[in-house]
């Protein structure tokens, strides 16, 4: 790796969770000097913590301040979906590196429109999701700029030694299975389709889709192949509406008009396949995995839980802030506790990717065409699941 001494100067939009995990992986990123000059985010006391705890040099309101100053380098959008792709351009027009959270984009209705999930037919929602994207990548074509994608489960070092292996042995991938579940969101507006364009699938599918999208892509790049999407089948539904309030009361899924189940699997060119899945109705924590099946090996890339360490304990006295796993009501009896969760989940890889790619001018693991077609994928599987039938690309 060449050597650098300019900092890459960070500019980041938004100040909620998502800040938080960009900020852990900046904290330890290596080889390349960062310097975090600005969050921004309207709620000023939320930039201020934002800033307060990772050092930025300043916390602002106002998002066209920050493209105009021409110090900053790299755009961090960390703000609701509905928000992103605009955002994005924005950013590239002005002259800026974007890294961009999950998902792309997405169909959040007109404004003030409730019921978006009930009313607007799949079909609609699709075609004016991928009119977004393609609008995008228009932009992008007039520009030098890197788009970076923020998917974590590319990096997660489990699926980043999957995708080593597979380049190695140059394996040929026949089935992959991938899941994100857990009790259901902690937030306020998760069941709600105008506020996050969707339920459990955009919500938690899109890691591990999007994962085992990018071991394909290792596949196909070993190989000297061009793989592409063939087709999408999807089954989608509101497994919890069956329960009463008692019975309800450890799952925290609250859909609206919005599903809190998803299977989608996708064909690829040439005849292989992947299954994603995700549920909101999951007790014991989170549930992330990909399961890789092979020709000449199977891979099990365990995210969480996993068992490098496993905790016992009759009390919670003094851990209090002490984070044992996510999604668990108590941290009593047996747990499976997170290690180093910032790098096994892959915060830390993105973030030491995007700075390196921007510093050394190379292309990141996780890119818009990524971004791309988990998107498409994700929005075909909905209209798949309203109609009932395949999807074909």
């Amino acid at each position: 790796m060449n050597s650098i001494t300019r900092p890459v100067v960070i500019g980041t939009i938004g100040a909620g969770y998502a800040a938080y995990l960009h900020g852990n992986g900046y904290e330890k990123v290596s080889g390349v000097p960062i310097r975090l000059k600005t969050v921004c985010d309207l709620n000023m006391e939320l930039a201020g913590k934002v800033k307060e705890r990772y050092g930025y040099e300043q916390a602002i309101p106002n998002f066209e301040d920050m493209l105009a100053d021409p110090e900053i380098d790299v755009i961090d959008i960390v703000t609701p979906p509905f928000l992103h792709c605009d955002m994005a351009a924005k950013a590239l027009k002005a002259g800026k590196h974007v890294i961009c959270e999950k998902p792309l984009t997405g169909y959040f209705g007109k404004r003030g429109e409730e019921n978006v999930g009930k009313t607007t037919p799949k079909s609609v929602m699709f075609k004016e999701v991928m009119e977004a994207m393609e609008e995008l990548r228009q932009v992008m074509a007039t520009t030098d700029k890197k788009f970076m994608y923020a998917e974590n489960f590319v990096y997660a070092t489990p699926v980043q030694k999957a995708a080593e292996i597979i380049r190695a042995k140059k394996s040929k991938v026949l089935f992959m299975k991938g899941e994100e579940s857990l009790k259901g969101s902690s937030s306020p507006v998760a069941g709600k389709w105008n506020r996050t364009g969707g339920g459990i699938l955009v919500r938690t599918g899109t890691h591990p889709l999007t994962g085992m999208l990018f071991l394909k892509q290792q596949e196909a790049m070993a190989r000297g192949e061009e793989i592409t999407i063939r087709s999408v089948t999807a089954d989608v539904g509101v497994t919890t509406a069956c329960l009463t309030e008692h019975e309800h009361r450890h799952i925290a899924a609250r859909p609206e008009d919005v599903e809190d189940y998803a299977a989608v699997t996708v064909t690829f060119s040439d005849g292989t396949k992947c299954l994603t899945i995700a549920s909101d109705a999951v007790l014991g924590g989170t549930k992330n995995y990909i399961e890789v099946y092979c020709n000449d090996n199977a891979l099990m890339c365990n995210i969480t839980p996993t068992d490098m360490l496993n905790t016992y304990f009759l009390d919670e006295d003094g851990l209090e802030n002490v984070t044992i796993s996510e999604m668990l009501p108590a941290k009593l009896g047996w747990n499976k506790a997170f290690v180093s969760d910032e790098i096994v989940r892959g915060y830390m890889g993105e973030l030491q990717d995007f700075v390196e790619c921007v510093a050394f001018n190379r292309e990141p693991c996780s890119n818009f065409q990524l971004a791309y077609e988990t998107t498409r994928i994700m929005y075909a599987a909905y209209q798949a699941a309203e109609e009932g039938r395949r999807i074909d690309f």
